[in-house]
């Protein structure tokens, strides 16, 4: 399975540099100063757990980067689910340009597969409804693309890129502005062709719901509302507007609340709290 990169060239090779001048300095001193500069390496790269596969270009690249003559070999590409013990990368090249590779290789294709493997999860409790999971901005600074790219290898739906992507209307908002009519009236009279979510209003009361309905917006984001007032908001407003339920989402209460008949679950943990998945490197020659 091959998937279109989520980064310009440009990006992706300013990210590259980034990663390895960050992590060698002025250079590995441990394989400078063991290895001789000929010595060969044979390595196989082994899922140590179930997982999504996320980031391998980019660790590919990590590689080809520190050892433009390495010979590597994809097994798993990005989007492809594989299991405990599975080999899902060979490299050979010479020994301290991989060695030097290493660890900023694995740490990317770790931390987006674990992203895009904890995503994948949520999805599947949420499968048998016609919900469907949401991302959010709650990223890492200048990581959001990626994060965003293994939400997507893992099922869910991007929301909001940017602020610039999306016009969503929230309690500070609406707290600066004197009410939800008033700020929907202000987003209506502003250029909104842009927004790819049209006029969302982040909504804690069924009463807030019934003025933003009201008021002409076209999504609700339901914030932190128990699974009987998303019924509620389901039975009066399902089919008028969006639905999305959102606030404190977990493993354990996402498909109960899928079940209410909500549009879209937003979760900020899928990309704010994914554990790294293990990959480990096994040096084979």
């Amino acid at each position: 399975m091959t998937r279109e990169s989520p980064l310009f060239k440009e990006e992706l090779r300013h990210f590259i540099k980034s990663a390895l001048e960050e992590d060698i300095g002025r250079g590995d001193l441990t394989s400078l100063a063991i290895l001789p500069a000929d010595q060969k390496l044979s390595a196989a790269m082994i899922a140590r757990e179930d997982m999504v596969i996320a980031g391998m270009f980019i660790a590919a690249e990590i590689i080809k980067t520190c050892d433009p003559a390495a010979q590597i070999e994809v097994i798993a590409a990005d989007g492809l689910e594989v299991r405990a013990g599975s080999c899902i990368l060979r490299v050979a090249g010479n020994a301290q340009k991989l060695l030097t590779a290493e660890r900023a290789a694995l740490n990317i294709l770790q931390h987006l597969s674990g992203i895009a493997t904890l995503t994948r999860t949520y999805v599947r409790e949420i499968e048998h409804t016609d919900c469907r999971l949401l991302d959010t901005r709650k990223t890492i600074p200048g990581y959001r693309k990626l994060a965003k790219y293994a939400t997507r290898l893992g099922g869910a739906m991007n929301h909001r890129m940017r602020l610039d992507d999306g016009l969503l209307i929230k309690d500070n908002h609406i707290a600066r502005i004197g009410s939800i009519t008033a700020a929907i009236k202000a987003a209506k009279a502003f250029d909104t062709t842009a927004s790819t979510i049209g006029i969302t209003v982040e909504c804690d009361t069924l009463k807030q719901a019934a003025d933003a309905v009201r008021a002409g917006a076209d999504r609700l984001l339901l914030d932190n509302m128990n699974n009987d007032q998303l019924r509620e908001a389901v039975e009066k407003y399902k089919g008028r507007v969006k639905l999305e339920a959102s606030g404190g989402v977990t493993l354990h209460t996402i498909k109960a609340i899928a079940e209410t008949g909500v549009d879209y679950i937003s979760v900020g943990r899928i990309t704010q709290s994914a554990p790294a998945v293990d990959i480990g490197l096994d040096y084979l020659t």
